[in-house]
């Protein structure tokens, strides 16, 4: 897994370098302190694993943006769109328990994973939200996933697949962070976290 992320790093950490200037970002949208240098080393980046497999590029940055219901109004993008084909797996960024799976017309089928002071949110999942004696689950039988309200889940661990459940015009996974209940930029967290992989080859 963390040659996955590695791989994906090389491609990505340019654009993420020169697109994030762009991106609206209010003070209180993004954690003053600890600073994310700080947070990676707690976390220990060095092993985590990019969130998606067979990425192709950013569709939509976090940050505020053109609404996607063609209104042209102003919407703050809660996460970090990453397009990717159909059917590619979602690989948990993190290991941790999962504390929600649910479906709305906004998120589709989503798989919210809690990893210390972490939260991490995927949204648009391929499958459908099921529940029986042993509680609720995802359910994406075309992909033999499921994924349980209450499992421990590894890094790179396999919790999805991209889909276009909820409000989305194409295929990709929207991939949200906080920490401590704060929202956080996800660039900043893939960019630190290629950095700490690269320096450890």
């Amino acid at each position: 897994m963390k040659r996955l992320a590695l791989l994906a790093g090389l491609g990505i950490v340019g654009l993420i370098g020169s697109r994030f200037e762009q991106n609206q970002v209010t003070a209180q949208e993004v954690v003053p302190s600890p600073n994310i240098a700080q947070m990676a080393w707690k976390a220990n980046w060095q092993d985590s694993s990019f969130p998606v497999e067979n990425f192709q590029g950013y569709t939509s940055l976090y940050g505020y943006r053109s609404s996607s219901n063609g209104s042209g109004q102003q919407e703050f993008h809660t996460g970090l769109d990453l397009a990717a084909p159909s059917g590619s797996y979602i690989r948990s960024w993190m290991g941790g328990q999962v504390i929600e799976v649910s479906r709305d017309p906004i998120c589709g089928t989503s798989v919210k994973i809690r990893s210390g002071s972490w939260v991490h949110l995927y949204c648009h999942l391929q499958g459908n939200i099921e529940a029986n004696v042993r509680g609720r689950y995802l359910s994406d039988r075309s992909g033999n996933i499921q994924v349980w309200q209450g499992q421990l889940v590894q890094t790179g661990e396999v919790i999805g697949r991209v889909g276009m459940t909820g409000r989305t015009t194409g295929p990709h996974l929207h991939w949200e962070l906080q920490y401590n209940n704060q929202r956080i930029n996800p660039s900043l967290v893939l960019r630190e976290m290629y950095q700490q992989q690269a320096r450890s080859r």
